[in-house]
C-alpha cells in the first residue's frame, strides 16, 4: 500500500532546455575517470599502479579509514594516469578503455536467498558500496553500521532534472534484484518514493514501502522525504541509494558482472541534441557535447547543485545529468532597479516573472549582486519544506556552535537541501558550502 506525501513549500524553476525523451547510445570514450573528490571524506589508497591492466570491476583504490569501502573501474583497459593536486591529493584516476569491455566475474548470487553477510560482501567487493550514502552527513555509508531504513527517491523535481522513470523503465528486473539485496542490509523498511512518471514503472516493485510524492522542488530530494517519513535522531543512521545505482547493484547479482551503465540527460538552453544518452560512469563530457565554447558553462548535475566542468573533463560519479547554460559574464545597466529586466526569474517581485508562472526562463551564471550583510525574514523558510529553522541553522554552522546545530536539525540535512535556500537568499551567501562545513565539523567532533 502506498502513502502520499504532499510538499506545499518549495519552488519549481521552469527553465529552457529540457531533454527529449529519446534514448541513444553515446560514443564510447577513449578514457574514463574515477574522481576521489566525488566521495566526500574518502581518502583513497591505491591498490594498482599506472600501466596496470584492468578488467571492468577490478578494484583500483579503497578508503584509507574504512578499508571495506572499495572502488572499482567502470571499464576494462589500462590505468593511464593518476592526476594529483596539492599535497599529492589524488584528483582523477584515468583509465584508457579497451574497444570492448571485459568483466571480472564475481559469480551470480540470488540476493533473495543469500544471507545478509554474503550480500554485503558482494556489494562491497564489486564497488557498489560507493553508491550507498548515509544520513546524517551525506557521505559514503560505513559498512559496519546497520541503518534503521533505506531510502530511494525516483522523484525528479530539480531544474531540468533527468526523468528517473524514463531512466529505469528498461531495467526493472535488475532494479528488483537490487531491492532484494538492499532488504538484507537493514532490519527496517526500504522506502521507495515515486512521482507520476516513475510510478507507472515502479508501482509493482516488491519488498518496498511505496510513497507517492507531489509538490515543488525540493520534494524530490531524499532528505525531504526522510524528514517526512522517518526523521533521523542523534545516533541513528539511514542509507540512501540512487535509482539507477540500485539497478547496477542488482545486475551484479544477476550476471556476476559490474556493468557501470549511466544514463545521462543532456539539458540546458545551450545544449545541442538534447536527449538521454546511454554511457558509462566516468565518461568524458566532450563525447556527449563536443567542444563547448568559452561562453558556455558545463555543469555535471543540475544548475543548483552541480559541479563546473571544462572541456575534456569527466562526468561526476553519481550524476545523471549534464547541463549547459550561458556564462554570466555580462552586466546589466541599472539592474538593481525593479522591473528593469523581466526576462530573468526572481523569487521576489523585483521582476515581473511572478506574473508568468508558466513561462520558461534562460538562466546564466550571474549572481545578480555581491555578498551582502542583509537577511530577509521568512525568505529561507518559504522554500525549505522541513520543520527546522534554516536561517538559525546556517548561523549556527557559521559560528561552529555544535550544540545549537544539533538542536536545530543538522543531522537531517545535506547541502542539496539548501540549494533553493541559496538561490533565493538575498545575502548571496554560499549556503551549501556553509552546511557542508557544518556537517564536516559534526563528523570531526561527534562522529
Amino acid at each position: 500500500m502506498s502513502k502520499d506525501i504532499r510538499i506545499k513549500r518549495g519552488l519549481s524553476l521552469r527553465l529552457e532546455g529540457e531533454a527529449d525523451k529519446e534514448l541513444v547510445k553515446a560514443q564510447r570514450s577513449k578514457t574514463y575517470a574515477i574522481k576521489p573528490p566525488d566521495f566526500h571524506t574518502v581518502v583513497p589508497k591505491m591498490v594498482v599502479k599506472e600501466g596496470a591492466k584492468l578488467l571492468a570491476g577490478d578494484e583500483i583504490f579503497y578508503s584509507k579509514y574504512t578499508e571495506q569501502i572499495r572502488f572499482t573501474t567502470p571499464v576494462s583497459g589500462v590505468l593511464k594516469e593518476i592526476k594529483r593536486g596539492d599535497k599529492r591529493r589524488i584528483l582523477e584516476i584515468i583509465i584508457e578503455a579497451d574497444p570492448e569491455d571485459s568483466y571480472r566475474d564475481f559469480g551470480k548470487l540470488d540476493a533473495s536467498k543469500a544471507d545478509a553477510k554474503d550480500v554485503k560482501e558482494r556489494i562491497l567487493e564489486s564497488g557498489c558500496g560507493a553508491f550507498i550514502y548515509q544520513r546524517p552527513y551525506a557521505i559514503v555509508a560505513d559498512p559496519k553500521d546497520t541503518p534503521k531504513a533505506i531510502f530511494i527517491s525516483a522523484v525528479s523535481t530539480a531544474p531540468l532534472a533527468a526523468d528517473k522513470g524514463f531512466i529505469i523503465k528498461d531495467k526493472l528486473e535488475a532494479f528488483q534484484e537490487g531491492i532484494n539485496a538492499l532488504k538484507k542490509l537493514t532490519p527496517g523498511k526500504v522506502h521507495l518514493s515515486v512521482d507520476e512518471t516513475s510510478a507507472q514503472y515502479l508501482q509493482n516493485i516488491q519488498g518496498v514501502e511505496l510513497h507517492h510524492v507531489k509538490g515543488a522542488h525540493p520534494a524530490g530530494n531524499v532528505g525531504v522525504q526522510i524528514h517526512k517519513i522517518d526523521p533521523i535522531n542523534r545516533g541513528e543512521r539511514v542509507w540512501t541509494v540512487g535509482v539507477e545505482d540500485v539497478a547496477i547493484m542488482g545486475n551484479v547479482f544477476l550476471t556476476g558482472e559490474y556493468r557501470a551503465e549511466r544514463t545521462i540527460a543532456l539539458a540546458g538552453s545551450e545544449a545541442k541534441n538534447r536527449k538521454y544518452y546511454q554511457t558509462l560512469i566516468g565518461a568524458n563530457v566532450s563525447d556527449l557535447i563536443g567542444e563547448a565554447p568559452s561562453d558556455v558553462r558545463i555543469i555535471s548535475g543540475d544548475v543548483l547543485t552541480g559541479t563546473k566542468l571544462s572541456n575534456n573533463q569527466y562526468i561526476g560519479f553519481l550524476d545523471n545529468e549534464v547541463t549547459l547554460i550561458p556564462e554570466g559574464d555580462n552586466y546589466r545597466m541599472f539592474g538593481w532597479l525593479p522591473f528593469t529586466y523581466n526576462n530573468i526569474h526572481s523569487n521576489s517581485k523585483t521582476s515581473l516573472s511572478w506574473m508568468f508562472p508558466k513561462r520558461k526562463f534562460t538562466p546564466t551564471t550571474n549572481l545578480n549582486g555581491e555578498e551582502r550583510a542583509l537577511v530577509v525574514t521568512g525568505e529561507m523558510e518559504e522554500v525549505l519544506p522541513m520543520d527546522i529553522y534554516p536561517m538559525q541553522l546556517v548561523k549556527a554552522c557559521m559560528a561552529g556552535d555544535i550544540e545549537k546545530m544539533e538542536n536545530l536539525g543538522i543531522y537531517e540535512v545535506a547541502p542539496e537541501d539548501f540549494a533553493l535556500v541559496e538561490y533565493v537568499n538575498t545575502s548571496k551567501v554560499e549556503i551549501q558550502e556553509v552546511i557542508r562545513l557544518g556537517l564536516d565539523l559534526m563528523i570531526t567532533e561527534v562522529g
